[in-house]
């Protein structure tokens, strides 16, 4: 099958290329004007709504996963305007794009996160569950919205919510790593919150699962089954590394390091994510326990 996918040179992009390269699949980039091209590569620039249609035709598969991290920088009144920009203008221009195609990919992936949630405490969240209510509720919201022309054009629209995606070549995880290594490894908080996460080969397995299932369509978690709180994420991984975990991070702290919202929000906000449509519909997971996940990836060279 040939896959268009924008975001290519991302963390996830790139290893969703070499996955599916790996499976016989034909790979296509989206690239934008100041890229270096790429073979077999489509020019796209979202600022300028300019995509080569074309070069879409006859595609089988289109996946979206282009957009500003969120949560690695303070959220100022710029930066967020930025996220959200960076997310909603690209997904509408590709969704209008293929649902005007003649022929139109059999199904279109577009990124998003289970920021939609919100923090819901103790509740256990599938994608059946409603949105939460704060900034990334409303970041994914609005980036879930501006796919829907694909699906009202018969597309079969897949949204994939992930969670927090752990590998040492990006993400959450090497921020985390020097601390801990030094022995400063705390829990936010009280611990008490519910960390979704998921490594970076099953990130990319659910989302090639989620290609090849005509059945899924709709909002997929993808979360490793395994839920866990953060004292207990805290505790794994400074087993991982041989080191001791006895700090806590207190909210105001955070709140001064991170920025009250964002602390409140990625920081100290619970999310128990259950990956319904991926159980239900046979995906298996390459690490669905958290502690021999993490002694995985700090062992890899």
């Amino acid at each position: 099958m040939d896959v268009a996918i924008s975001g290519s040179s991302g963390l996830i992009g790139t290893a969703l290329i070499a996955e599916l390269e790996r499976g016989g699949h034909r790979v296509i980039r989206l690239v934008r004007p100041a890229s270096k091209p790429a073979p077999d590569g489509i020019r796209w620039d979202p600022e300028k709504g300019m995509v080569d249609a074309a070069g879409l035709e006859g595609v089988g598969a289109v996946i979206h996963l282009a957009g500003v991290p969120i949560g690695d920088r303070r959220w100022t009144p710029s930066y967020k305007e930025a996220i959200v920009h960076s997310r909603v203008v690209g997904t509408d221009l590709l969704a209008r794009t293929v649902a005007g195609l003649r022929t139109p990919p059999s199904v279109f992936a577009s990124a998003s996160a289970v920021g939609y949630y919100g923090n819901r405490g103790e509740e256990v969240l599938t994608e059946t569950s409603g949105p939460g209510v704060g900034f990334r509720t409303d970041v994914c919201s609005a980036w879930e919205g501006a796919a829907a022309p694909a699906e009202e054009a018969g597309i079969r629209l897949v949204i994939l919510r992930s969670g927090n995606v752990l590998t040492k070549l990006g993400g959450v995880l090497p921020y985390m790593l020097i601390p801990f290594r030094l022995g400063l490894g705390a829990k936010f908080g009280d611990g008490s919150q519910w960390f979704p996460w998921v490594c970076l080969e099953d990130e990319v397995g659910a989302i090639v699962h989620s290609l090849t299932h005509p059945e899924i369509s709709g909002p997929v978690n993808i979360c490793a089954p395994q839920a866990v709180r953060n004292a207990e994420f805290t505790k794994a991984l400074g087993r991982a590394l041989h080191r001791p975990t006895p700090w806590r991070a207190p909210k105001f702290a955070l709140a001064v390091i991170a920025g009250k919202e964002r602390a409140d929000e990625v920081l100290l906000g619970s999310q128990r994510i259950e990956p319904a449509v991926l159980n239900t519909t046979g995906y298996t997971f390459h690490d669905p326990e958290l502690e021999p996940a993490l002694r995985g990836i700090v062992a890899a060279s």
